[in-house]
């Protein structure tokens, strides 16, 4: 069991390189040098213990303008991928149910994630892929700003997946299990 502040700098590590190295998103950067993310763990397999801590990361923001953007980060529980998307099901339902649709929106990262129709050997699955499963908060007038600044936010998704397919499977589980030595 590897304590917080190893679990936060592996994700750190995975920001710098994989999500900011690889540019799966081109705004992490800005954020990254600014030091504006926040970085929680939490070791639960609770559920509701989760959905607490995200609805305190949310006032978190609220009062905190120097925070861009966080990251609760989950090492126990939600290894299972099916068991996580309950979880970030029911913490887009916390958002709405504290008034927070609009301001807040949650993103989703998981050492397992697949997307739809994919399988475990598509590389492009790397672009959702964590150490750890975690929620990522962030500000929906900030995203709203850095989408209308980029030229084509559109084509983002495609240039990352094709990314990934150019590098490959093995390149996206090395650059991953970098993050974790």
């Amino acid at each position: 069991m590897h304590t917080n502040d190893t679990i936060i700098s592996q994700t750190k590590k995975w920001i710098t390189d994989v999500v900011v190295g690889c540019n799966f998103c081109p705004f992490a950067g800005r954020e990254v040098k600014r030091g504006s993310i926040f970085y929680e763990v939490v070791d639960t397999e609770e559920k509701q213990e989760v959905l607490e801590k995200l609805a305190a990361m949310m006032q978190q923001l609220d009062e905190n303008d120097s925070i861009e953007t966080s990251l609760l980060i989950l090492p126990e529980g939600f290894g299972d991928f099916e068991d996580y998307l309950l979880l970030v099901e029911l913490a887009e339902k916390l958002i709405e149910q504290e008034d927070y649709e609009g301001v807040y929106q949650v993103a989703s990262f998981h050492p397992g994630y697949l997307f739809a129709g994919s399988n475990d050997e598509d590389p492009s699955n790397y672009t959702n892929r964590s150490p750890y499963p975690m929620l990522h908060l962030l500000r929906e007038a900030c995203v709203t700003r850095a989408i209308d600044c980029h030229p084509d936010i559109n084509s983002v998704p495609e240039q990352n997946i094709a990314f990934t397919k150019e590098k490959g499977l093995q390149y996206m589980q090395q650059l991953l299990a970098a993050c974790m030595d």
